[in-house]
């Protein structure tokens, strides 16, 4: 059931690890990295909602309700893999970016409904933690291939100017491959359960009496996000801020204008448009997932804040290089590919041990500790000099890492009416697209502001988020 997530997470840690080193190469500016990053949130926020809804209307005798989804993925995401290394210029490679990780929403969010559609809520711990198991040994993997390519098989690591390493190019060929067979075993060697007697996914949004509260409701909200996101943009302006924060404002617009399109369809009579029950359960989420959406902002802030700026920082930190021509920064590049292969392998462990964790406690106690452990690994990172302790702190971040795939989504799972669960783990995805819009929107300033550029720093208000991201879980309500 979980086996696909092996090939997944091989693309998603070779694009994590490897992308922010594509950009620099083409002649991206460290400063403008978490801008480029944008084109993948952008276009999550936007297919997992929508691939949700319709895998929870799709259904086929041979072929199952997630599994289309699966497989169309796949093919689209590994054609992405083997064209990123080859990207001729910095924004081919950004849109390159941006298919790549639509086409991993695609087959990924349909996978956390996936084992909440098949499993019962006693088993969901373990079922996600196998995911998590799965995600840990494919980043492993695909962390180290560059390594593996430049130290054992002598493949050269570095390039002339403006070029990809050869060692980088081979590592996403392996790693498209890798996607595509382990996914389409997941499809061909599982079966679904077929829908239940009483879905009906032919039902109105909203009923025709029910038609004018709901579209005076999402107008009042629309009108609220627009206008917020307005103020935010002229605050932007007029203060001459980082023009990069324009993105938070866009984002607040953007939601503001779909309610007031939802208000719309809802006083035009049209109350089964796809848009409008988007709408409708986006303003009805279950308590339990609203409590979890301010973990999960915190603690993925703190994850993408590692994501974009862990190689800079640690290749001007620790191994004080910030020519990506030379040697030694190709050497703490590699680095960092490996500390990420180290903490998913980490994370890998980690799996095998949350439930038996979550069962002496409970998932909140167990998510607690975990990210308090990520974000004490983060930290640590700027008191370290020599290379070997940066291995110490990524246990931390394994851990972390290992639970923030598995319990929040074990809690929510338990939380979600059955014929809605892809919509819902959509727009749960939400919680990690909207805080990667605020990171790459924010840090660059924050960078430049507050830290004289010194993106060591960036590291560790990631740690401290991460931190009160396990406070705040609990506070959540973790009903079966």
């Amino acid at each position: 059931m979980s086996f696909g997530f092996l090939g997944i997470q091989m693309g998603f840690a070779l694009q994590n690890a490897n992308t922010s080193r594509i950009f620099e190469t083409l002649g991206g500016n460290p400063e403008n990295l978490a801008i480029y990053w944008l084109a993948a949130p952008v276009t999550g926020l936007i297919v997992q909602p929508i691939v949700g809804y319709y895998s929870d209307r799709t259904w086929s005798p041979r072929w199952g309700r997630r599994r289309p989804f699966f497989a169309l993925g796949a093919i689209l995401a590994s054609l992405a893999l083997l064209a990123m290394p080859n990207s001729p210029s910095l924004w081919i490679a950004v849109g390159v970016l941006w298919i790549m990780d639509a086409s991993i929403n695609i087959t990924m969010e349909p996978f956390r409904a996936f084992v909440g559609d098949l499993l019962p809520d006693e088993q969901r711990t373990k079922g996600f933690a196998m995911q998590s198991f799965f995600i840990g040994i494919g980043a492993l993997l695909a962390s180290f291939l560059p390594w593996i390519f430049a130290n054992w098989l002598n493949i050269p690591n570095t390039a002339q100017e403006g070029e990809i390493p050869p060692s980088v190019k081979y590592s996403f060929y392996i790693g498209a491959g890798f996607y595509l067979i382990t996914v389409l075993w997941t499809v061909l060697s599982t079966k679904e359960y077929p829908p239940e007697a009483n879905e009906n996914h032919n039902l109105p949004a909203v009923q025709p009496e029910e038609s004018q509260a709901y579209a005076q409701k999402f107008r009042k909200v629309g009108g609220l996000l627009s206008m917020l996101g307005l103020v935010f943009s002229a605050v932007v302006l007029y203060a001459e801020l980082d023009p990069k924060l324009h993105v938070l404002g866009g984002g607040l617009l953007f939601f503001g204008l779909m309610h007031e399109l939802g208000s719309w369809l809802a006083r035009s009579g049209h109350h089964s448009a796809p848009l409008l029950h988007i709408v409708k359960d986006f303003n009805s989420m279950p308590k339990t997932m609203v409590q979890l959406a301010i973990v999960q902002f915190f603690s993925w802030f703190a994850l993408f804040s590692m994501w974009i700026y862990a190689t800079p920082a640690i290749t001007s930190h620790v191994y004080a290089a910030t020519d990506t021509t030379s040697k030694l920064y190709n050497e703490g590049a590699d680095m960092v590919s490996n500390l990420f292969g180290g903490y998913n392998g980490i994370a890998a462990l980690a799996a095998i041990f949350i439930p038996m964790l979550a069962k002496k406690t409970n998932r909140k106690i167990t998510h607690l500790v975990a990210l308090c452990l990520g974000g004490l690994g983060l930290i640590s990172i700027y008191f370290i000099s020599e290379p070997a302790w940066l291995w110490l702190s990524m246990v931390g971040v394994g851990i972390a890492w290992a639970s923030i795939l598995s319990v929040p989504y074990a809690i929510l799972s338990g939380a979600l009416p059955s014929e809605k669960m892809g919509y819902y783990m959509g727009v749960f995805n939400f919680f990690i697209v909207i805080p990667q819009i605020v990171a790459a929107s924010i840090l660059g300033f924050i960078l430049n502001t507050f830290f004289e550029d010194q993106t060591i720093m960036i590291l560790v208000v990631g740690g401290v988020a991460m931190i009160i991201s396990g406070f705040l879980c609990l506070w959540v309500e973790d009903t079966q």
